[in-house]
């Protein structure tokens, strides 16, 4: 069966029995439906004297086109935990509809461990990217119609762009106010998709809806004549725009097919933006559960830098362990194997892609001082000769390895990893940050790129160069940093997947999120829209003659 028709075929209990399982009463959610509910903010109040339940952060080596599935065994671990009695809960992000009709397909895991209603979830869901969309999009208009009305600010160069949630390539440069009406000023715009949006991370960075009010003021639109930045709170957009987001800053509560409670809330990518689910929904999930299991996206070198270094700085907290999924098929891309013959059984091809693997266990347990355990994630096409090898590799190097059979077995087949979590989140750790807040922002990319990447150093772009000045100029030299560039690669080219040879990267251009309350680096060719591939997804989506959605993987 599919994943689709996996989930279909699975009984789902009332989202109100899934908020009895976590305490929470009926006050505090309120229902979207029947599996589906938001959580009321104010019950991290009610919670705040509680201690807080074990966290544990799951991330990947670099992964593959189709993702290493981080989801799928996050759930399973979930499920695991719950079958071993533990209170288990999920906190993970929202898919964004890019992928979704892109290549990647869904986020809500896959096989028998899936996050529920996956056809909503991976939808519209409760709306709350279609909000942070119309925020963006309001502060625009609010900028253009400032300027239509004789710009009293004296808005000489606008850097916000609009969004919109799909992947489209052609909206990435456009030109907009072409109408000829009188006092409509042309000019050159862009957009981002939403996930990438400063608000999708202004949403996923606050603490309350004061501080998201707060933040949407505090996010620069542009500069004016004498290069002195203009503020959303300027243009006095800060209250309308929370006003939209005012039940999108509220977490989701779901469930997994096994019943086990899950909250999904937020959803930035982690190679263009920070890649972690909002920090009210895991500090909730910890006051809720005494096992969270949270992810970030893609590999380590991007969603879990970024969730130790921007999220827990600012959340004050940290994992008490780390999972590393790594899949056989991943390790021999990365090894050399081409991508249509990584299903064969390669045993060479599998040791050159250990190196991978190795380098990310490098950077989270030495670099960072965390406890790290191996997740192989089981495919049906892995050899077992492939799979022991991996195991007496790591065995050998004293690094914990569990293999997680979650897509075919459920939590039943993550109870060895789970049994294992218990043991080594009560290990202690020595947590360390890459690079401190008083560091430069041209040291802190450099500490980044050197420690975590391991390239040789960093060229910057005169453009890149000229605005991290501005920025240091205008007293943000203390933000964390953000590097948006390839998922597939240590380095930041996409073809470099091994990276034998020494390299460095390049950033090209350098942006200021104050709202956010980070800097973004952008390196490579990445790109903060992404397209649409050859063939995307969304030419086999469709409804059939009863109503259900096929398609959606």
């Amino acid at each position: 069966m599919t994943d689709i028709e996996i989930a279909r075929n699975t009984e789902l209990e009332r989202i109100n029995k899934i908020a009895e399982k976590l305490n929470i009463n009926e006050e505090d959610i309120e229902v979207y439906g029947k599996y589906k509910a938001k959580i009321s903010n104010s019950l991290y109040e009610k919670l705040k004297e509680k201690e807080n339940g074990k966290l544990v952060l799951v991330t990947a080596i670099n992964p593959t086109p189709l993702g290493e599935g981080k989801t799928t065994v996050s759930i399973a671990i979930a499920d695991g935990l719950s079958k071993i009695g533990k209170k288990s809960i999920l906190a993970l992000r929202e898919p964004s509809l890019g992928p979704v009709f892109g290549i990647k397909g869904g986020a809500t895991g896959g096989g028998h461990v899936q996050v529920a209603p996956m056809e909503e979830i991976n939808l519209h869901f409760t709306g709350d990217i279609h909000a942070i969309t119309s925020a963006n999009n309001l502060l625009s208009s609010i900028i253009d119609n400032h300027i239509y009305f004789g710009n009293e600010l004296d808005i000489q160069e606008v850097t916000w762009k609009r969004c919109v949630d799909l992947n489209d390539r052609q909206l990435r440069k456009v030109e907009t106010g072409l109408s000829k009406e009188k006092n409509i000023i042309p000019r050159e715009d862009g957009f981002d998709i939403t996930v990438a949006s400063e608000i999708m991370a202004i949403l996923c960075l606050s603490e309350d809806i004061e501080d998201l009010k707060k933040k949407l003021g505090n996010i620069i639109i542009g500069y004016n004549s004498k290069q002195e930045p203009i503020y959303a709170r300027d243009l006095k957009a800060e209250g309308a725009m929370t006003v939209l987001l005012k039940d999108a800053i509220k977490p989701n509560l779901v469930q997994t097919l096994e019943h086990t409670p899950a909250i999904i809330h937020g959803g930035p990518f982690a190679n263009i933006a920070h890649g972690c689910n909002s920090i009210i929904a895991t500090k909730m999930a910890m006051k809720l559960g005494d096992y969270v299991i949270t992810e970030a996206g893609f590999g380590a070198d991007l969603g879990a830098e970024k969730f130790l270094d921007i999220k827990c700085r600012k959340a004050e907290i940290k994992p008490d362990a780390v999972v590393i999924v790594a899949t056989i098929k991943a390790l021999k891309y990365h090894g050399g194997i081409e991508k249509d013959k990584i299903q064969e059984e390669n045993l060479d091809g599998l040791k050159n892609g250990m190196d991978n693997l190795y380098k990310h266990i490098e950077n989270l347990n030495k670099k960072f001082g965390l406890n790290v355990i191996v997740a192989i994630n089981k495919y049906n096409t892995d050899a077992q000769k492939e799979i022991e090898y991996i195991q007496e590799s790591l065995n050998e190097k004293g690094i914990e390895v569990s293999l997680v059979e979650g897509w075919a077995k459920g939590g039943e087949g993550a109870i060895d990893i789970a049994q294992k979590l218990v043991k080594l989140t009560e290990i202690p750790e020595n947590f360390k940050y890459i690079y401190e807040t008083e560091d430069n922002i041209k040291t802190k990319i450099e500490k980044v790129a050197k420690e975590v990447y391991g390239a040789q150093g960093v060229e910057f772009s005169e453009e890149a160069s000229q605005e991290i000045e501005r920025i240091e100029r205008l007293g943000y030299k203390d933000l964390p940093v953000c590097i948006a560039k390839t998922q597939y690669s240590f380095s930041d080219d996409a073809k470099n997947l091994e990276c034998k040879e020494p390299f460095k990267i390049t950033v090209r251009e350098v942006n200021l999120k104050a709202g956010a309350g980070f800097v973004v680096a952008i390196s490579g060719k990445i790109m903060t829209m992404p397209g649409l591939p050859k063939i995307p997804s969304a030419e086999s989506i469709d409804i059939d003659e009863n109503g259900n959605i096929v398609g959606i993987f």
